[in-house]
């Protein structure tokens, strides 16, 4: 691997919807020289090849004595095999969240990373959000968490379920503010436009005494992400969409008046968390530091997104029969009228 270079040889796995967007930023980007954009699709990969004045390929495989550090930007079940081929040839992988469909998978990427030297960092681009990387600079101790991540429909990303879908970027950064896993964890949810869970609402207990509370739907009819952390001194509202923090720190009471709020909103620099988890990536790579979401973060993720939907499951239970009527009858509606 020649780490020395000035830019990093880097091709992209994957060039649907998000794969574009790392093809497009990593063909700006100074460190890096996009040298190939892979897709089954081949049409689609030299559509955007031609664009971008690099070579397209239908075959990852194609391309591994071409590149020093690849992202891959696949659907969730080759995350595994792609990555692996990736490693097992001593190259640097991003791979996009969920890091892989099992934790035994995510486990066989780990090992593997670690045995070849190679770098292993997972997609969780809720990290390199401005708001959460302040957010992360102030919360010192959460007691409670409260999230809402609600959007509507799209078919992208229906090969799984709300959880791994949408609930995991919260349930990255909850731990990440936490610094320890959950000892227990409560969660319902149904499925309603497919055979995956659309709404789902979890509650993790951590050792620590902090409680989470986590809400996420494919279903809504408008698009909200919002965070609040409550701490001993603190109450920290974060709307990830505005990318906007407000603090409320003291309220002094005095009798006969309106409670005194001490209400801050900070200022930080506006940055694309694409962009930085890129330069992240990129950075680790030539340095071999570890990147700020490395593949036991994306593991660990994957682990608390995974037991939701088991507990959604045992609570479905036999409930199969009334959800295929549910599922009839939202098909059936008019336009409009979800």
């Amino acid at each position: 691997m020649m780490v020395g270079q000035d830019q990093v040889k880097v091709a992209v796995i994957g060039v649907g919807y998000l794969g574009r967007f790392h093809a497009e930023k990593l063909k700006r980007l100074k460190n890096a020289e996009l040298v190939a954009v892979v897709d089954s699709d081949l049409m689609r990969a030299r559509s955007l090849a031609a664009d971008l004045g690099v070579r397209a390929f239908d075959d990852h495989r194609q391309v591994l004595e071409l590149v020093q550090a690849v992202t891959v930007v696949t659907p969730t079940v080759s995350h595994h095999q792609v990555a692996m081929d990736f490693l097992e040839a001593g190259k640097d992988v991003l791979c996009e969240k969920p890091i892989t469909a099992t934790l035994e998978q995510a486990d066989a990427l780990v090992a593997l990373a670690a045995q070849k030297g190679c770098i292993l960092q997972v997609g969780h681009l809720e990290r390199f959000n401005p708001a959460v990387e302040e957010l992360v600079r102030r919360v010192r101790r959460p007691l409670f968490i409260e999230v809402n991540r609600i959007a509507p429909f799209k078919a992208r990303a229906t090969d799984v379920d709300v959880a791994l879908d949408l609930m995991i970027h919260d349930l990255d950064i909850i731990l990440a503010l936490v610094g320890e896993d959950p000892k227990e964890i409560r969660a319902v949810g149904v499925p309603v436009i497919g055979e995956h869970a659309d709404i789902v609402n979890s509650r993790l207990e951590f050792p620590g005494g902090c409680v989470a509370n986590v809400t996420a739907s494919r279903l809504a009819l408008k698009d909200e992400r919002k965070m609040r952390v409550f701490q001993p001194d603190a109450y920290l509202s974060l709307d990830f969409k505005k990318r906007r923090l407000t603090v409320v720190g003291k309220v002094e009471f005095r009798p006969g008046r309106l409670p005194k709020v001490d209400a801050e909103r900070p200022r930080f620099p506006k940055s694309d968390p694409l962009e930085s988890e890129l330069k992240d990536f990129l950075e680790a790579v030539k340095t071999r530091r570890r990147p700020r979401v490395d593949g036991a973060d994306g593991r660990r993720a994957l682990a608390c997104a995974l037991a939701v939907r088991e507990r959604v499951c045992q609570g479905l239970g036999d409930m199969e029969q009334y959800l295929a009527v549910s599922r009839r009858l939202v098909g059936a509606l008019p336009p409009g009228e979800e």
